[in-house]
């Protein structure tokens, strides 16, 4: 039990400096003990809804890819690689295209469109005998690949303008970061972790199996739903907000289950924070690399989580 608190005491930290740090960082450096009427402009208004927008969406990509790998028995089941994120961009862009004025709208198709690509990989990858692992890896592959082909032609719905400020935010962008869109992030990763937690007991017994977890009392069918629907809203306000950040629900869990096992009542909450993390410092390297310009920060995630993959997989 100590070490358990120490572990997420250490995470908590981490989180903390992580947040100061990028808080700290930018095009223009700021010290956030002394700072003048444009520094708390820049700090309040532009960089504080930013990181602690990346933090909420690490949160919720990291806690969705950890419960979906834990229900599925399946290392590669994460949203992006799932189509889910894919689901959730198209969401997004039917929302730019036909209800732009209307600013509920893209969180809301976000996430009609993450819970449509989570419901049909499901149903292509059952078959007679139950979950089959190749199977959903490549409905998702299928289900990613016709989910893009299209969002490409949607867009060619865009004038330039529009077209080039959509491709830089399905890469993952932060930079349209607003305190209205923190608020929203935050509420769904507060919910959705507290949720999925409290179904970890669970979610642990069907790592071994569907059919042993219901003979111990687990009620599959239930479970199931609430992983999916709690992971398609995380993902929907995730990918709304920012965009298609890839392999922070792959690698998060992944090493948080190195540092403290498998059992998911200490995953879940860990990989939040472990994700929070992990967007923050990526976006901080995305808006300082070559600054004034910025990065998309999914490209440097994935900078970052492929080498990671690679390491990980030689490992096991």
């Amino acid at each position: 039990m100590n070490r358990t608190f120490y572990k997420f005491g250490l995470l908590a930290a981490g989180l903390g400096m992580a947040l100061l740090l990028a808080l700290s960082l930018g095009s223009e450096s700021l010290s956030l003990f002394a700072l003048d009427e444009q520094g708390r402009a820049i700090l309040f208004d532009i960089r504080m809804p930013r990181v602690l927008l990346g933090a909420c969406i690490g949160a919720s990509l990291a806690v969705a890819g950890a419960s979906l790998q834990s229900l599925l028995r399946n290392p590669l089941a994460e949203p992006y690689l799932l189509g889910v994120s894919n689901g959730a961009a198209l969401g997004t862009l039917l929302a730019f295209v036909l209800f732009e004025s209307v600013a509920a709208a893209r969180p809301i198709l976000a996430f009609a469109g993450a819970a449509a690509a989570t419901f049909a990989v499901y149903q292509m990858a059952r078959s007679r005998a139950g979950m089959n692992v190749e199977r959903l890896v490549l409905s998702g592959v299928i289900v990613t690949t016709f989910l893009s082909s299209i969002i490409v032609l949607l867009t060619s719905l865009l004038d330039a303008a529009r077209l080039r400020g959509y491709t830089f935010w399905l890469l993952g962008d932060l930079s349209q970061a607003t305190w209205d869109g923190f608020y929203l992030t935050l509420a769904a990763a507060t919910v959705g972790t507290v949720v999925l937690s409290s179904q970890a007991k669970a979610l642990n017994l069907m790592m071994i199996g569907e059919r042993d977890a219901f003979d111990f009392g687990v009620e599959v069918g239930r479970v199931r739903m609430i992983v999916f629907g709690t992971a398609s809203v995380l993902v929907g306000t995730a990918v709304a907000a920012s965009g298609s950040v890839g392999y922070v629900g792959l690698i998060v869990p992944h090493l948080v289950r190195l540092a403290v096992g498998s059992d998911n009542r200490l995953v879940v909450p860990m990989s939040a924070a472990a994700g929070a993390i992990f967007v923050v410092l990526a976006d901080t390297v995305a808006r300082t690399a070559i600054a004034p310009r910025e990065l998309p920060v999914g490209a440097i995630t994935a900078l970052i989580g492929a080498p990671l993959f690679i390491f990980l997989l030689r490992r096991n």
